[in-house]
């Protein structure tokens, strides 16, 4: 399972994250995205840990908690959504 951090300071670094979440179990993978056209954090995280009864305590630890200034959303991630190819579709003249 992997867990969404939402609701993060922009100057938490991923060692920031990973420490708090040791408190609750060992950390596999802390991914920051960061934005591709500024290359700044996007203020979410998604942490992996190794037992599933330590994500569950983490979540029910952490959510709603205050943490550099931010009151952090914790929950379970959901699989990401498809999404379409974007933009507008091509209109051809067919004469």
């Amino acid at each position: 399972m992997t867990i969404y951090v939402g609701n993060l300071s922009y100057k938490a670094t991923q060692e920031d994250v990973e420490a708090v979440f040791e408190e609750y179990g060992k950390v596999k993978r802390v991914q920051l995205p960061t934005d591709r056209e500024t290359g700044r954090m996007r203020g979410f995280a998604f942490v992996d840990m190794e037992e599933e009864e330590q994500e569950d305590k983490a979540i029910k630890e952490l959510d709603g908690a205050e943490w550099m200034g931010r009151d952090l959303r914790v929950n379970k991630a959901k699989p990401r959504e498809e999404r379409g190819g974007g933009g507008r579709p091509v209109v051809r003249n067919r004469y």
